[in-house]
């Protein structure tokens, strides 16, 4: 299927699952941290905006199957049990409307021909295989034991369509429906922990080079920026964006560099 015949919220849903997938990692690390006061960027600056060419950590025990001692942020670790029971979910979901059962083999024994299920099919790397319970405890985790990066890669595929011969059909408009809802509502959930829900904040430190003020904003799915409000003659070293100095990507850490040296009575 092409994108150009999806429907717009399955755009979305696949947009929103990306966003999770490349937040997840800092949302874990924020478990063991203690709430920022100040605007993120401020506080981790450097964690932020490291270019980071690896992969990001990703938890392959599912966090609903840890034991979390003593988390240093409630907000974050609620965040992250949330998402994960909610992406799990729309896994089986998916799973149980669109994905084709296992299919069974006949094996002779005894002159008497035994079905059983095929373990080629049944190990299909592109099956989604929900977890089986025991009373309330998880028995098997299933898919879930490869984590919810995993999980968010499986649905979106769902979300665009793509196929594995034919072990899936194309999700209806309920689904889609609900899958997008979902994912935004998970995805906000994370921005909300880590501070990236879409904010505007005075920062304490003025400007380096004209001593302005400074107005950090941090936009959903977006990338924060710094701007000075002094306008035109401010000397930062960055380009103009509406009369103002504006600082994002790679330019938030110059300023990082030279907010730091103030503080340090080095500029």
């Amino acid at each position: 299927m092409t994108t150009a015949a999806l429907p717009e919220y399955a755009l979305t849903a696949a947009a929103d699952l990306r966003a999770i997938r490349e937040q997840w990692g800092d949302l874990l690390d924020a478990i063991e941290q203690r709430p920022a006061d100040q605007w993120p960027p401020v506080d981790n600056i450097r964690e932020h905006l490291a270019a980071v060419d690896d992969e990001p950590f990703i938890g392959r025990v599912p966090l609903t199957l840890r034991q979390h001692p003593a988390p240093a942020n409630l907000d974050a670790l609620d965040a992250a049990i949330e998402t994960e029971r909610a992406i799990f979910a729309a896994c089986d979901d998916t799973a149980a409307r669109h994905q084709r059962p296992v299919r069974f083999i006949a094996t002779e024994r005894r002159g008497r021909d035994r079905y059983q299920p095929d373990p080629t099919d049944s190990d299909d790397p592109n099956r989604w295989t929900p977890a089986t319970h025991h009373g309330a405890r998880v028995f098997r985790p299933g898919s879930r034991r490869y984590g919810l990066h995993w999980a968010a890669v499986w649905l979106e595929a769902r979300a665009l369509g793509e196929q594995a011969g034919d072990l899936f059909s194309p999700l209806d408009d309920d689904t889609h429906a609900a899958l997008a809802y979902t994912t935004r509502t998970a995805r906000r959930h994370i921005e909300q922990a880590l501070a990236r829900a879409g904010r505007r904040t005075d920062l304490l430190d003025p400007c380096p080079w004209c001593r302005g003020l400074l107005l950090a904003r941090t936009v959903p799915g977006g990338e924060p920026s710094v701007t000075c409000n002094t306008g035109e003659p401010c000397t930062a070293p960055v380009a103009l964006d509406k009369g103002r100095r504006v600082w994002r990507g790679a330019d938030l850490a110059a300023l990082w560099v030279a907010l730091d040296a103030a503080r340090m009575g080095t500029a």
